[in-house]
């Protein structure tokens, strides 16, 4: 008899303490009211023009550089580098690391096919050559100075 009564017990316990809490707390639904600047409103709508007028911003900035080099080996990187720099200085080079490899990347293509008559350039100096779609840095614009 003594079992069955801690049972009862602990079972209305146990109900006390879930199910009357959830009862009591209730929450009645709130308005919530923004305040912010009309000026945000108009910045919004404005937002997709801004990119084209802003200088050196250019939203098609995706395009191809060639791989030269990847390994572990920092200063072999920097070789590859130097090496391809003395040969195109006019071509901008790249290093990143992400570890634990190091990647020489040259060029900054709109399309494939420039990048491959580089690559076709290099094709005896370099080993390992990729033709990698990137993000790149896209030409500036030749416009004199007035």
């Amino acid at each position: 008899m003594k079992t069955s009564a801690k049972y009862i017990l602990l079972t209305a316990l146990i109900c006390c303490l879930f199910f009357i809490p959830s009862f009591s707390s209730a929450q009645t639904r709130g308005k919530v009211e923004v305040i912010k600047d009309p000026l945000i409103d108009t910045f919004a709508a404005r937002r997709p023009n801004l990119s084209k007028t802003i200088p050196g911003s250019d939203p098609s900035s995706t395009g191809f550089r060639v791989q030269i080099f990847f390994g572990s080996n920092r200063q072999a990187a920097y070789d590859a580098q130097a090496k391809f720099a003395n040969e195109f200085p006019e071509v901008a080079t790249y290093v990143s690391y992400i570890e634990p490899n190091f990647k020489v990347q040259a060029g900054d293509f709109r399309t494939r096919l420039e990048a491959q008559k580089l690559e076709s350039e290099l094709n005896g100096m370099f080993s390992t050559l990729f033709i990698i779609p990137t993000k790149i840095n896209p030409p500036k614009s030749e416009t004199p100075n007035d």
